[in-house]
């Protein structure tokens, strides 16, 4: 009997099917989700165009490599050489009207301080006074030929520049020669006559010794070429400062800040330069500080303004010197 059962539960065991596996088939197809198609990018708003001056110039000329820079900067230097160089011949043509012409300062002081004889230049070798030609025509020629060297300068720095700032070349040429030039004029006027009075003044009999000048002219030469180049670049100030002004290197503001600085410095160069008397020292020392009071004013003018931070910060540096009120 309970064979019979095990061997009839067996049976049954064997004889159930195992599970049909699915047909792929005949399953139902299973429903998507709707997906809305992507819409297509947006298109990028049109560029502006660009307004009257506003061309491809404005930005300025195509980046340069330190080669081409280098290469520009000889071309400049080429030109400026041969520029001077002309000039420097043509000086040499009239050399004897401009020695005269440089020495009317010499020979009044010799005159006011009433002087045994004639203003004299002496020069103590034959090639001595060849060489103070030399000396001479090279002044000359640096001043004639200015307008050139400054032109080069510009066109060196102007790759560089907005169009609307290259505009700026012939104004930038002409100031810069005539102040050169007037600077120079300016020492001649006012600071010769004062400086050969000091000097020829020291002078004269000194008991039972008797002090006689007598000048070498290449050391003239020297000494007058030294002060009008110095006066020229001092008149400079303005145009230079100004330049730095546009290239936004500095402001109106960074002037103001520096002004007490500046008149220190002025007046150490006027002592370095010219005789130790005070006048001399005023007659430089004062056009400096004056010339850069004008180069405030172009700044302002001309040059970038500040931002706010800026000008927050140059008001918050006149608080803080401001005395505060006595409570009391």
């Amino acid at each position: 009997m309970t064979a019979g059962r095990e061997t009839r539960t067996l049976a049954t065991e064997t004889a159930t099917p195992a599970p049909a596996q699915a047909d792929l088939r005949t399953m139902p197809a299973v429903a998507k989700p709707l997906v809305a198609p992507a819409a297509p990018p947006a298109a990028l708003p049109p560029k502006p165009a660009p307004a009257a001056g506003d061309t491809a110039d404005d930005e300025g000329g195509p980046p340069m490599t330190f080669w081409e820079h280098l290469d520009e900067l000889r071309k400049r230097i080429v030109w400026s050489v041969i520029a001077f160089f002309v000039c420097c011949f043509l000086a040499w043509e009239v050399k004897e009207e401009v020695m005269n012409y440089l020495s009317i300062p010499f020979y009044q002081a010799w005159a006011a301080q009433n002087l045994p004889g004639k203003a004299e230049l002496h020069f103590d070798a034959p090639g001595s006074i060849f060489t103070a030609y030399f000396k001479l025509s090279m002044i000359v020629g640096v001043g004639m030929a200015s307008p050139v060297i400054f032109y080069q300068l510009w066109s060196f720095v102007a790759p560089g520049l907005y169009a609307k700032e290259k505009k700026f070349v012939i104004p930038f040429v002409l100031s810069s020669s005539l102040l050169f030039v007037g600077g120079g004029y300016f020492g001649y006027k006012t600071a010769f006559p004062i400086m050969f009075n000091y000097f020829l003044g020291l002078s004269g009999n000194i008991g039972s010794l008797s002090i006689t000048p007598m000048v070498m002219m290449s050391p003239y030469i020297d000494f007058v070429s030294q002060l009008l180049l110095c006066f020229g670049l001092i008149f400079e100030i303005p145009l230079f400062l100004l330049f730095l002004s546009l290239a936004g290197i500095i402001n109106y503001l960074h002037l103001i800040r520096f002004g007490r600085w500046f008149i220190l410095v002025a007046f150490v160069v006027a002592a370095i330069i010219t005789p130790p008397d005070a006048t001399s020292q005023l007659l430089m020392a004062v056009p400096m500080c004056l010339l850069y009071a004008v180069s405030i004013g172009l700044a302002f003018l001309f040059g970038k303004k500040p931002t706010e931070a800026q000008r927050e910060a140059f008001r918050n540096r006149k608080k803080k010197k401001t005395p505060e009120p006595d409570a009391t």
